[in-house]
């Protein structure tokens, strides 16, 4: 039997609603839109429908649920006729779908089918062509169709089709060729496609379609570099900067004589030379080199426990331009996603992000929207959501987030993730496979998802359908990801794998035929999304998560058990062999048989001549007077204005490891210029990884030559101002261009870029590693800026590390100001003795530091200011608005003891106030002021604070008698399990907390791949729960916070009987009960909070729901303990700390007399404050804008405690640009509960 519900949240929950109603204004400004979740249950009966309908699909508190159309319609709009529904195209992966399945096996309600979408609903007197502009906006062909109500089907698997053979292929003719090319839709060149005939008429016979398609993959731009591969035959400068141009030239061309290479010059040649140089010359000595291309790898020694530790720091860039634009929020996630599996693949853990993106104005109207395009509004908020919401749920610190504003980037969109990881070096066993040896496919299943994605991204796109585009893009799975996180953390594991390669472009051709010479593939073995894919698909699509891992053969069962433990699947697909050759077999019949030396050729080599010119752009380096009215106006430009509603999406906090949090000060408004993370080690350490970028499309428009230089000199500048010292920087590069075609002056572009890097390398002895290109940025007449970014990172200790938020009102500022040449680049010895100086001060003399920006003096100052709003009075002769690059601002509290050889670079601006004013040469401008206009910019697209402007008034709390002071049990060492969800994603930082107090941590990953896998999972599970002492459910994203709800998965499973039956023991016998976060939300939706027991919910039953502000929120918020009679609370009472926060679900909602009685019960433990004490009812003091201001509520016995902030995401050093941040340690209370 099959069932359709509609559910909808009730008007004060409904913040999905309101939302859309708000971005469909832009569009249609008279609309009011009611949305739905729409479940089609296939094979489920009324009474088990009966059964689960209150747990999985519908929540009592929140949500509506109705079984007709007509009556959800007439419910929310009367009667209206303008409506329609969406659901995902046939193939894609939902994750609603996934979970809500998940949940009903869990309940003993198997075999059933679930195919979510959504259903709108508008006001009656919208006009049809507004309602097709509204369709039009709301549904990306790429992802979705409309829905049709009248129908009730699971859509069928398409017929499996064969693989056919390429019948005439080494006798065609140069148009048959041609006719080829064009059906097969191929992104390599013609004269690529005569040298595969010829090698086909070599060996006698035709190719199959999967041949084909596989060598477009393995040649494409994306997979072999082939615009960078190509061979530059003559070189032309035709530029005012022609001296220098020649001079660094000159200089590439000494140090490859000096090399003794004698391969032709090449775009990739000059990118990786001077990591060569540098490293072969014994200047730089740390790189580590493999024959593994996972990512950048460094040696770095750091201290943990107080032994000195080899670890490898690995880093990567990664681009997802074409895929972004089109589908923004898969394109997006599936970038942070890749870049996360590069590293990964290295056998690193992750724990470092920044993100960093190209758009044009996403603020102009949609009806400007170019033809064949997605808006930029749609773009820009869709990505955003995408790279955050991955990232969020993997458990990734992005700490730095950046979007730059180019009417180039309407061409296409840039989306640049960058990732740091690490792990200790003896783990690491890097073997060459030999014959025998098998291959294990590891993590996702393979779909049609990403077929033709690398040859896609390599592409022109000149007005292509969107929906033409569909398979190209991949779809992301952060929780299976996750997993392989947390397989590879395991040294046992680690210990097994001697070769590893990641699922990207090309998929199994690529990463399986790269990982040895001869390769034997069996396809029929590869795991499926669903059936129906034939051989070449399941050769060359990109589905997501995979790994492929080369063992011994002895070692296949050990590995596939040990991912087993981790709800992982793992699958033996291949045989290295001993011929060279990459054989592909599906269905018993050879597919692909291609020769490895053939392959190795990645086609014909191209040539292309190089010019490189100007172009008539104002010089970014010219004098700029300061000007109070073009200053105020400039602070709310797209480049300039905050970007704070944006950020805030993406979690900085996770990992237990963050040193500056993205904003700085007590409104944490400062944007700080850099990513800083501690090492990701189980012990204590004061090692971390300071990480930032460099990049301004209008220097790089001026002077493509400049603009690459400063962008690796702005990186490292901002690292000196963090407190890194410039010889430990080493370099990646993005380098991101239009299409080059075979024109001289588009080919001197990036040829003139990187000859700028290769000057500021060979200046600062600082190599670049490694990198990414994307060569594709073009459509129609349009092209992107001419971009290459700058990624910079140096290891550090937290003791070295400065904030970039002025910290004191009365301290001394001063700026430093390398000296520039009248060709614009800095003086190398007199910036490196600035850095050395800068570098040694005394960290207790000076309090902050920032980079000067392309604004100027008056600029960077600003920024400083805002965090702390502390003002400051400036007198100078300098140009303060003018970019000074290289320059720092300090402030200082003593006079600085500056060396005679760089006292002229440094220059006495003024000093900071006691007013909440900007004095600039005479000029004021008041500080509140500037900073809500600085704001603004961007609220429509990114809010940065909600519509309320609610006022709590303080009430008397009570406190229930302790009725248990101390546990019976006393032990030295309490037992703490702490239960890993599907989601789950600080469980480290949870253990962590823990055994620094002396408890035995005890986790374990719940399995559910099988019907056995759960069974046995809630059985360990139970074993646990009666050893233990506490239980802790840490932070994450169950089952990606679906079904459409946080905390549902996890509360299905603590409602399982056996598992509710150990859990009540364990508060019988006076054991404890944490959650955090995601924990708390399965506490409430449990019943344990606020009852003490695991029961269902009733109607009025407090909960925990969407953000007031309607996305997720990160930041840090001040809270106050209320008197209590809990054991975690234990002499905290009026007690302040700042706590991390970041979710999307935190909003405690109560009514009137559910909140009467919580406090009357003594039950509402921990509430916000803004910075006078008082409670907090608006942003940012209370980010989700819960009722009364509740951040916490423990149960009637005191024994439960459940919040959404995180305590464990705290230890010494971090926050460092929090004022009077500290530890509010829940965890020692806990573990003395059961000592004393």
């Amino acid at each position: 039997m099959n069932q359709r519900l509609f559910i909808q949240k009730k008007s004060e929950f409904d913040i999905i609603s309101q939302k859309t109603t708000i971005e469909l204004r832009n569009l249609v400004p008279t609309i009011e839109c009611k949305v739905f979740v729409i479940y089609d249950l296939f094979n489920i009966d009324e009474n088990q429908l009966e059964k689960v309908q209150n747990k999985v699909f519908v929540d009592p508190v929140t949500d509506i649920s109705f079984k007709y159309v007509e009556d959800a319609i007439n419910e929310s709009i009367p009667y209206s006729k303008n409506f329609f529904a969406t659901e995902f195209l046939p193939g894609q992966y939902s994750q609603r779908d996934d979970s809500a399945e998940q949940c009903l096996v869990l309940m003993n309600v198997e075999n059933v089918t679930i195919k979510s979408g959504l259903l709108y609903v508008f006001n009656d007197d919208l006009s049809n062509d507004d309602l097709q502009k509204v369709k039009s906006y709301l549904i990306n062909p790429i992802e979705s169709r409309e829905k049709d109500l009248s129908k009730m089907e699971i859509p069928a698997n398409p017929a499996i089709t064969e693989v056919p053979t390429i019948d005439g292929f080494i006798i065609a003719d140069e148009n048959q060729l041609d006719d080829i090319h064009k059906n097969f839709g191929l992104s390599l060149e013609m004269d690529d496609l005569v040298f595969i005939q010829d090698y086909f008429k070599s060996i006698q016979r035709n190719p199959t379609e999967t041949e084909l398609k596989v060598l477009d993959t393995y040649w494409s731009d994306h997979c072999r570099h082939t615009t960078f591969e190509t061979e530059i035959t003559d070189i032309k400068f035709n530029s005012k900067f022609n001296a220098t141009l020649q001079k660094t030239f000159d200089y590439y061309q000494q140090i490859r004589q000096e090399l003794g290479i004698t391969k032709p010059i090449r775009l990739m040649d000059l990118a990786t030379i001077m990591g060569k140089y540098l490293s072969r010359t014994g200047v730089v000595k740390n790189i580590d080199v493999s024959e593994e291309i996972n990512a950048c790898s460094i040696v770095v020694p750091i201290d943990v426990d107080g032994i000195e530790e080899e670890w490898l720091l690995q880093f990567k860039n990664e681009t997802h331009n074409h895929p972004t634009e089109v589908e923004p929020y898969g394109g997006a996630s599936t970038c942070v996603g890749g870049a996360i599996r590069d590293p990964l693949s290295g056998r690193s853990y992750v724990f470092q992000a920044m993100r960093i993106t190209g758009a044009a104005n996403p603020l102009e109207k949609i009806e400007d929207t170019l033809p064949g395009k997605l808006p930029q509004r749609k773009i820009t908020k869709e990505a955003a959501n995408g790279f955050s919401s991955y990232g969020n749920q993997i458990g990734l610190a992005t700490t730095f987030v950046k979007e730059i504003y180019d009417e180039g980037y309407k061409a296409k969109r840039m989306e640049v993730g960058f990732v740091a990881g690490a792990v200790k070096k003896e783990y690491v066993r890097r073997e060459e496979p030999v014959a025998g040896d098998r291959i294990i496919l590891l993590g996702g299943a393979t779909g049609r998802d990403g077929v033709g994605g690398a040859s896609g991204s390599s592409k022109t796109h000149d007005g292509l359908k969107l929906d033409d585009l569909s398979a190209e893009v991949q779809k992301g799975n952060a929780i299976v990801e996750r997993k392989i996180q947390r397989l590879f953390r395991n040294p046992n594991v680690l210990k097994l794998i001697k070769k590893c390669n990641d699922f990207g472009a090309g998929g199994v051709s690529v990463a399986i035929g790269e990982i040895a010479r001869g390769i034997n593939v069996d396809l029929d073995k590869v795991p499926l999304k669903y059936a129906g894919l034939n051989g070449t698909e399941l050769a060359i699509s990109e589905s997501q998560e995979r790994m492929a891992v080369a063992v011994e053969a002895k070692d296949v069962d050990t590995f596939i058990a040990l991912a087993k433990e981790e709800n992982l699947e793992a699958t033996c697909v291949a045989e290295v062999t001993a011929d060279d050759t990459m054989t592909l077999v599906w269905k018993g019949t050879k597919i692909v048989e291609l020769d490895r030396k053939f392959l190795d050729t990645n086609g014909v080599r191209k040539q292309a001549k190089i010019e490189v010119t100007d172009e008539n752009y104002t010089n970014p380096f010219e004098n700029k007077s300061f000007d109070r009215n073009e200053f105020i106006a400039m602070m709310q430009e797209l480049n300039h204005a905050s970007q704070k509603g944006m950020v805030e999406m993406f979690d900085n906090n996770v990992g237990r490891s963050t040193i500056l949090n993205a904003f700085g000060g007590k409104t944490m408004d400062t944007p700080e210029d850099v990513s800083v993370q501690k090492f990701p080690t189980d012990g204590f350490t004061n090692a971390v990884s300071i990480a930032s970028f460099g990049y301004n499309p209008i220097i790089s428009r001026w002077s493509n030559y400049h603009g690459a230089y400063f962008a690796v000199i702005d990186s490292m500048t901002k690292i000196v101002a963090a407190g890194g010292n410039y010889a430990d920087i080493r370099l990646t590069f993005q380098e991101y261009f239009e299409k080059l075609r075979n024109e001289e002056i588009r080919w001197g572009k990036p040829f003139a870029a990187i000859l700028g890097t290769i000057e500021a390398q060979r200046q600062f002895v600082i190599p670049a590693i490694g990198g990414k290109d994307s060569m594709s940025g073009s459509y129609q007449d349009i092209d992107v800026p001419p971009t290459l970014i700058s990624f910079a990172i140096a290891p550090s200790q937290t003791n070295k590390v400065v904030q970039g938020t002025l910290v004191n009102k009365n301290s001394k500022l001063s700026v430093i100001i390398p000296t520039q040449h009248e060709d614009y680049l800095i003086d190398e010895n007199n910036t490196k003795s600035i850095f050395d100086f800068i570098t040694s001060i005394d960290r207790n003399n000076v309090k902050s530091m920032m980079t000067v920006k392309f604004g100027g003096i008056a600029e960077t100052l600003a920024n400083m200011a805002f965090g702390n709003e502390i003002g400051f009075a400036i007198n100078t002769q300098l140009d303060l608005a003018k970019y000074y690059p290289g320059a720092i601002i300090i402030e200082h509290t003593d006079e600085l003891n500056i060396p005679t050889d760089i006292s002229t670079n440094y220059h006495s601006l003024g000093n900071t106030t006691d007013k909440e004013l900007f004095e600039l040469n005479g000029e004021e401008i008041n500080l509140k002021e500037l900073k809500h206009l600085w704001k603004e910019t961007f609220h429509s697209i990114f809010p940065y604070k909600s519509s309320s402007d609610k006022v709590i008034e303080d009430k008397d709390l009570k406190a229930e008698e302790i009725c248990f002071p101390f546990s019976d049990n006393k032990l030295a060492n309490p037992k703490v399990f702490i239960p890993i969800f599907p989601g789950t994603n600080s469980e480290y930082d949870s253990a962590k907390a823990f055994r620094k107090e002396g408890a035995i941590v005890t986790t374990l990953p719940f399995r559910n791949l099988s019907e056995q896998d759960v069974e046995e999972s809630v059985d360990a599970f139970v074993t646990e729960i009666n050893k233990a002492n506490i239980l802790f459910i840490p932070g994450g994203f169950s089952a990606a916070d679906e079904p459409d709800g946080s905390g549902k998965f996890i509360a299905t499973v603590l409602r399982n009987e056996k598992i509710k039956t150990a859990i009540h023991q364990l508060l019988e016998r006076n054991g404890l009960i944490l959650g955090v976060c995601n924990g708390f939300q399965a506490l409430i939706k449990s019943g344990l909070l606020p009852y003490g027991r695991i029961q269902d919910l009733e109607e009025n039953t407090p909960t925990l729901t969407f953000n007031e502000i309607g996305r997720h929120v990160t930041q840090l918020a001040k809270v106050r303990v209320n008197k209590s009679h809990s054991p975690w609370l234990n002499g905290m009472e009026g007690q302040e700390y700042w706590i991390p926060f970041s979710h999307g679900e935190g909003r405690f909602v109560a009514n009137d007399q559910e909140l009467e009685k919580l406090i009357d019960k003594g039950q509402i433990a921990t509430q916000f404050i803004d910075l006078e004490g008082k409670l907090a009812g608006q942003m940012p003091y209370n980010p989700n804008g819960s009722t009364f201001a509740v951040e916490g509520i423990v149960s009637p016995c005191g024994k439960i405690y459940g919040r959404m902030g995180h305590p464990e995401r705290y230890e010494e050093g971090l926050f460092k640009n929090i004022p009077d941040n500290g530890y509010m340690n829940i965890f020692k209370n806990a573990v003395e509960y059961f000592k004393n």
